[in-house]
C-alpha cells in the first residue's frame, strides 16, 4: 500500500463539521435546483460584506471563468488572511441570522440557508488546504499555525451555538411531518448527528471547554504535520560514485533531481516514500541503506525541534477529554459510531483475521530472504532494512521479475491514459486537457471532464511529482465540491509524490505507483460523478471505512490483462509488455503479502491502541508501540508502516484517527464488489457498472451499507480479499 489520505485541505476539514461546508472533496454530474423556496436564502449569500469590502484581494472577486477555477496565478500569500478573516465574519453574519430568524424553522430556512452560507470561507480554504498540502512555504506554514485554531473556533461557534441547534433539533424531531424528499431527510439526519457529535446537547460550560479543545487540537494538528515535513526536508543522503554505479539508471536519475530540488549539487537519497523506497530495494550497498531505513523510520522521532512525540500524548489527552464529554468510552469508541464498523471491537476482529495469516506468510518471506543471505556467506540476520532489498532478489529469482525492466513499460503519462480509459469504459466520462487554466505549480496539469453527452462535469488537476514544499504520501482533494443547489460542477485535485526524471526522460513508475495512480483517480471520480442535491452530502463525504471503496476498487482495473496489453507498452520501441512477462507481472501479484498486510496491520492495531488508551499521557510512544507490537508477536524486521511520530493519517488531523482500519474494511468491500464483474464475465459489463456507477454518484444520500447492498446485492464476503491476497488457505487450515 502507498500513503493514500485523501482529505488534502487539512484547514477546510476543520473547518465547518456538519456545517454545510462545500470544500469536501467532492462531486458532479446534472443537478436540479433542490427547492423553489432556495431563492429565499440567496439574498443571505449575495455578494457584500467584510469579503466584498477587501480591495485587490482575489477571493473578494466571482470567479466566473474557467467555470469558476480559482485564479492561482493570481492569489499570494498577503491575500490569505485579510480572506480568512472577512469570509468568517460574513459566514458568521449568515449562520446569526439563520439562527435568530422569528420566522419558524422549516427546512428552507434553516438547512437549505445553513447550505448556502459559508461560500466564500470555503474557498478561501480549498485553495489555503491544497496550497499548505502541495506548496507550502515558510510564510504558508506561519498562516497555517495562526489560521487553524481560528479556524477550529469558528466551527465551534456553530456547532455549539444553541439558537441553531434548537432549529435543527425541531426540525428532527417532526421530521416524519414535514413531507421532506429523500435527501432531504438525509441531509437533516446527517447534519443534526454530526452537531450532536460536535457536541451541540452539552451544558453551556462544557461547551466552553469543548470549544477550547477543538481550538487547541487544531493547533496541535498543524504542528505535527508541519513537524512531519521539517523533519523529513532536513534529511539526505548524498550518493557517493560508487554507489551510483550499483544502481539503475532511473534511480539515478532521481537521486540527480532530487538533489537539483533541493539547490544542491550531486545525486541525493531523501525521506520522500518514492525516493527511499526504490533506493531500499535497488541499493546493494548495506550500510547506506541502514541509513536510509533509519532515517525514514525515526522521522519526528529525533528529539529536535521537530520532534512529535509529546504532541501525540497531548492529543491524545484532548482527544479522551473530547471523547469522554459526549459520552463515549474513548475516542476509539466515538470515532468508530455510526460507521460501518460501529466498535472498534469489530474493527480490530477484522484485523485480526487477517493478522495471523499474514503474520505466517511473513515468516515465509523472511525464511526466503535469510536463505538468500546465507546461501551468498552473509554473516548477519536480516532487518529492516535489508528486506525490500533481498525481497527484490527472491522476487526475480522466483519469477524472473526485475522491477527495472517492468517499469519500462509502465510510463506516468501511458498510464494517466490508461485510468481515463478504464473510466470511460466504466462510466462514460472523458478527459480533455486544459493549457489555459491557472495552475500553483508547472508540474500541474488539468483536463476538463466531458460525461456521455458531452456536457462538462468537472475540472480534474492531477499533481503526480515529489518536491520540496510538498507532503508525502498520495491524496485526493478539492478545489470545489459539486453543487446540486447552485448547479456548480467540481473541482477535484489528485496528488501523487513520483520522482520527476530530467528534462527530456519519461517519467518510469513501479508496478504499485501504477497502482495508486489508479487510486487516486478512484477517489477522484467519487468526487467527479457525485450527483447530490446537497453539498454536504457530495462525493466522499461517507463514512471513513466507506471512503476508500471507490479507491480501491479501481486499482483492480490496473492488473486486468486488458488494460496492461493495451497501456503497458515499452517507453522507447513503444511495444507492447511480452506476455510473459505480464504473467510474470500478475503471478507476482501477491509476492511479498505477508509483509504489505503485516506492515498495514501493525499501523492499524496502534492507532486503535492509542485511542483506546485510557492515561495517554503516561504513553512512552516508542516503549507503548514496542508492546502493543510485541503482543501479537511481529516480527522485528517490520516495524508499523508508518511509525507513531510521523502518523499522519492518526495525528495530523481527525479524518483517520482510529480509522486507519478502513483501509482493510475497504479491502473486503473492493475485492468483493469486484468479484461482481467477475462473475459477470466481463470488467466493463454494463449492468453492473450501472450499479457502481450509483455508488459513485451518491455520495452520502444512503447509508453506506445500504449503498453497498445495492450494488452487490448483498452484504460483502471476506474471502475474496483474503484469497486475492494470497492468504485464504492458511486461514483455512
Amino acid at each position: 500500500m502507498t500513503d493514500r489520505l485523501i482529505y488534502g485541505v487539512a484547514a477546510a476539514a476543520l473547518l465547518l463539521a456538519a456545517c454545510g461546508d462545500t470544500t469536501q472533496p467532492a462531486a458532479n454530474g446534472e443537478t436540479e435546483t433542490v427547492t423553489p423556496a432556495a431563492e429565499d436564502t440567496v439574498e443571505a449569500t449575495a455578494p457584500g460584506g467584510a469579503m466584498a469590502a477587501l480591495e485587490g484581494n482575489p477571493f473578494a472577486a466571482e470567479w466566473t471563468e474557467n467555470f469558476g477555477a480559482p485564479p492561482l496565478d493570481q492569489i499570494r500569500e498577503e491575500h490569505f488572511m485579510p480572506a480568512f478573516e472577512a469570509a468568517m465574519a460574513d459566514h458568521a453574519a449568515e449562520i446569526d441570522a439563520i439562527a435568530t430568524n422569528p420566522e419558524p424553522p422549516t427546512f428552507e430556512n434553516t438547512l437549505l440557508a445553513m447550505e448556502l452560507a459559508g461560500r466564500d470561507l470555503s474557498r478561501v480554504s480549498a485553495v489555503f488546504g491544497n496550497l499548505t498540502s502541495s506548496a507550502s512555504n515558510d510564510e504558508l506554514r506561519a498562516i497555517q499555525r495562526e489560521v487553524s485554531p481560528m479556524l477550529a473556533g469558528h466551527s465551534a461557534s456553530i456547532t455549539l451555538n444553541a439558537q441553531l441547534f434548537e432549529r435543527i433539533d425541531t426540525l428532527y424531531q417532526n421530521r416524519a411531518a414535514l413531507g421532506l424528499t429523500d435527501q432531504q431527510a438525509r441531509l437533516l439526519e446527517v447534519t443534526h448527528d454530526n452537531f450532536v457529535r460536535a457536541g451541540a446537547q452539552l451544558s453551556e460550560e462544557q461547551r466552553e471547554r469543548y470549544a477550547e479543545i477543538r481550538t487547541e487540537l487544531s493547533s496541535l494538528y498543524t504542528q505535527f504535520a508541519q513537524n512531519e515535513l521539517g523533519d523529513r526536508e532536513l534529511w539526505s543522503l548524498e550518493l557517493p560514485q560508487e554507489a551510483l554505479d550499483n544502481l539503475p539508471s532511473s534511480m539515478v536519475s532521481a537521486a540527480r533531481s532530487a538533489a537539483r530540488a533541493r539547490d544542491m549539487e550531486g545525486h541525493i537519497i531523501t525521506l520522500d516514500r518514492s525516493s527511499v523506497e526504490p533506493f531500499l530495494q535497488t541499493s546493494p550497498d548495506r550500510d547506506l541503506r541502514e541509513i536510509a531505513w533509519n532515517g525514514f523510520y525515526e522521522r519526528g522521532n529525533n528529539g529536535n525541534e521537530f520532534d512529535n512525540n509529546q504532541l501525540i500524548r497531548d492529543i491524545l489527552v484532548l482527544r479522551r477529554e473530547q471523547a469522554r464529554m459526549l459520552g463515549f468510552e474513548s475516542w476509539a469508541h466515538y470515532r468508530t459510531a455510526g460507521t460501518m464498523a460501529e466498535t472498534p471491537e469489530a474493527a480490530i476482529d477484522l484485523m485480526e483475521q487477517v493478522w495471523w495469516p499474514a503474520r505466517q506468510r511473513a515468516l515465509e518471506e523472511l525464511a526466503d530472504i535469510q536463505a538468500m543471505i546465507d546461501a551468498e556467506g552473509g554473516d548477519f540476520e536480516a532487518e529492516g532494512w535489508d528486506w525490500r532489498y533481498y525481497t527484490e532478489r527472491v522476487r526475480a529469482e522466483r519469477y524472473d521479475l526485475d522491477p527495472a525492466e517492468v517499469a519500462q513499460y509502465l510510463d506516468l503519462d501511458r498510464m494517466i491514459d490508461a485510468m481515463f480509459y478504464t473510466s470511460e469504459r466504466l462510466f462514460g466520462v472523458t478527459f480533455h486537457e486544459r493549457h489555459d487554466i491557472p495552475v500553483y505549480h508547472p508540474d500541474v496539469r488539468v483536463w476538463e471532464v466531458h460525461n456521455a453527452g458531452g456536457e462538462t462535469i468537472a475540472l480534474f488537476y492531477g499533481d503526480f511529482f515529489a518536491r520540496p514544499g510538498k507532503r508525502s504520501g498520495a491524496w485526493m482533494s478539492s478545489f470545489r465540491a459539486q453543487n446540486g443547489i447552485t448547479g456548480e460542477i467540481p473541482l477535484i485535485l489528485n496528488n501523487c509524490n513520483y520522482n520527476k526524471p530530467d528534462e527530456g526522460e519519461p517519467a518510469l513508475i513501479s508496478f504499485i505507483d501504477a497502482s495508486t495512480l489508479f487510486h487516486e483517480l478512484g477517489h477522484g471520480l467519487h468526487g467527479i460523478l457525485s450527483n447530490t442535491d446537497f453539498p454536504s452530502l457530495a462525493g466522499t463525504a461517507v463514512d471513513r471505512d466507506f471512503v476508500e471503496f471507490p479507491a480501491q476498487i479501481l486499482e483492480h482495473w490496473l492488473e486486468q490483462p486488458e488494460i496492461l496489453q493495451r497501456f503497458a507498452v515499452h517507453h522507447e520501441t513503444g511495444e507492447p509488455m511480452p506476455m510473459e512477462l505480464l504473467e510474470r507481472v500478475l503471478a507476482a501479484s501477491t509476492f511479498n503479502a505477508g509483509f504489505e498486510n503485516v506492515e498495514f496491520l501493525n499501523s492499524g492495531f496502534m492507532d486503535m491502541a492509542f485511542h483506546l488508551h485510557e492515561d495517554p499521557a503516561s504513553i512512552d510512544v516508542q516503549a507503548f508501540e514496542q508492546e502493543i507490537l510485541e503482543s501479537r508477536q511481529n516480527l522485528r524486521q517490520i516495524p508499523m508502516r508508518h511509525r507513531s511520530t510521523h502518523f499522519l493519517h492518526s495525528f495530523s488531523g481527525e479524518g483517520y484517527a482510529a480509522g486507519y482500519y478502513s483501509y482493510l474494511w475497504a479491502g473486503v468491500l473492493d475485492n468483493d464488489g469486484f468479484a461482481a464483474f467477475e462473475e459477470a464475465g466481463d470488467i466493463f459489463d454494463p449492468e453492473t457498472a450501472q450499479r457502481l456507477y450509483e455508488v459513485f454518484s451518491g455520495g452520502n444520500t444512503r447509508p453506506a451499507m445500504e449503498m453497498y447492498t445495492g450494488f452487490r446485492g448483498r452484504e460483502p464476503s471476506v474471502e475474496p480479499l483474503l484469497r486475492n491476497r494470497g492468504l485464504l488457505t492458511e486461514v483455512e487450515g
